[in-house]
């Protein structure tokens, strides 16, 4: 690692600006510059995960290619992730299944809050209730807040399985399709949309079928974002503080520059806050879609 320059800093984002969680958005925003307020030469590589569908051999030649000293990866698969632990240079997955793996994590423990959003809805009644997420979390071994929601039915006595956490194409139209159908036979009474893009997509279609929540669908949005505050009542919601993420991430890098880099997982602890959009079952008022 040379003295003369600033330590290079490559950030491999899973989505693009435009279409990415904004709240992740924001966090690797102040990550860039907080990190070149402290005087490192820290970017973003020039193609996405997505842009490089998830292909494993085209994003490692990219970070290799990068010239970094260090690698920060956003929200990366489980086979970018155990390729990154096994080089030389130090990196840090925010998000991601990184256990058992030599490599540095950061994020919100969304495990607890999960669990407590589906005691929470199973206390007002709820027993159809289902999660919507990404396929990366949805592929087997099932683990973190997946396993936590699944955990929770099952304790509770519901059987849990393929509806709760649905297959979809992670598109527009197959969102749409995931929503007709979940609403067309067997319609859920709660439903936990992990990203805030799908769950503004799902309050659409509820307002487009006449569906009204929470009198006939309790929903709850795993991430709070400045948008989703602006709703009165508040929505039911997961909540962290996202500064705690930045300041781990910097010193992370602080500590690489000094030739210690740590692998620790130190996640920031989340919440479940209950909000409007959640509100106990009421059996006669919940119907599917014709």
């Amino acid at each position: 690692m040379a003295s003369h320059r600033p330590l290079r800093v490559a950030i491999l984002r899973n989505d693009s600006l435009l279409v990415d969680n904004p709240q992740t958005a924001l966090i690797l925003a102040n990550v860039l510059r907080s990190l070149e307020a402290a005087g490192y030469d820290a970017f973003e590589c020039r193609k996405t995960q997505v842009e490089l569908r998830h292909d494993v051999p085209q994003m490692t030649r990219q970070l290799i290619a990068a010239g970094a000293d260090a690698w920060v990866i956003e929200a990366g698969s489980r086979p970018l992730l155990e390729w990154c632990a096994s080089q030389q240079t130090p990196c840090l997955a925010l998000y991601g299944r990184t256990q058992g793996l030599q490599i540095a994590r950061t994020g919100p423990d969304t495990v607890s809050a999960y669990a407590a959003a589906t005691r929470a809805l199973i206390a007002l009644g709820h027993r159809r209730i289902v999660l919507i997420v990404r396929e990366e979390f949805r592929r087997p071994p099932v683990g973190g807040c997946e396993l936590a929601f699944l955990t929770e039915l099952e304790t509770h006595g519901i059987p849990a399985g393929a509806y709760n956490l649905p297959e979809w194409n992670e598109t527009p139209a197959g969102f749409e399709q995931l929503l007709d159908s979940l609403f067309r036979t067997t319609p859920p009474t709660a439903v936990i949309v992990d990203e805030p893009c799908w769950f503004i997509a799902a309050l659409a279609f509820m307002v487009r079928r006449g569906i009204c929540v929470p009198e006939q669908v309790s929903m709850v949005a795993g991430e709070s974002v400045p948008l989703l505050d602006m709703c009165s009542p508040r929505l039911a919601q997961m909540r962290w503080d996202n500064r705690l993420i930045v300041r781990r991430i910097v010193r992370w890098v602080d500590a690489v520059r000094k030739g210690n880099p740590d692998r620790r997982i130190l996640n920031i602890p989340a919440e479940f806050v209950p909000g409007g959009s959640i509100g106990p079952l009421i059996p006669s008022a919940n119907v599917g879609i014709d």
